[in-house]
């Protein structure tokens, strides 16, 4: 019975081992979003693996799937507690695919909640129920919003769910 499983990829190689692992007729997925980067002076946005050096496989590894999985260039090992490797329900690759937009980028948290210059308030940490305006998003789940503090502006870097729209 086929079930997803997850692969570890060898460093920078996610693209490459899904590719030879459809290929081989395995189903791989390889959940991707859009990081943002600068480079020559310039901000631009690429695509980046959601989970660094891990895709999801589904397939039958009772039926000896396993070998095809594990020699495919670009794939390091398929993730498993000694001789077993676990399963993933469905329901999570559903959940991820599911905050896939039309451009087959994963939507994190709040690209989509909040706009540059909209006024937000933090729900919990140091600077809890204080109320500040939403400036960028980070590449790495977080967000930046100016604060007022101590008579001025103050850029702060914030988990993105601890914030929350300002009424």
């Amino acid at each position: 019975m086929k079930a997803w499983y997850a692969v570890y990829s060898k460093a920078q190689e996610e693209v490459w081992a899904r590719n030879n692992l459809e290929e081989r007729g395995i189903e791989a997925y390889l959940p991707r979003y859009r990081k943002r980067r600068f480079h020559a002076r310039r901000l631009d946005f690429h695509p980046a693996p959601l989970f660094p050096r891990y895709l999801f496989v589904r397939a039958d590894l009772a039926a000896g799937q396993r070998p095809r999985i594990v020699t495919a260039p670009g794939v390091s090992y398929l993730v498993s507690f000694g001789d077993r490797a676990p399963s993933l329900a469905d329901s999570i690759i559903e959940e991820i695919q599911g905050r896939e937009g039309p451009d087959g980028l994963v939507r994190l948290g709040s690209e989509e909640g909040f706009r540059r210059g909209e006024k937000v308030r933090v729900r919990d940490g140091a600077f809890c129920e204080k109320v500040g305006i939403f400036d960028s998003i980070a590449d790495d789940r977080r967000v930046f919003i100016l604060l007022d503090l101590m008579g001025r502006k103050v850029r702060v870097k914030l988990a993105s769910d601890v914030l929350s729209g300002a009424t």
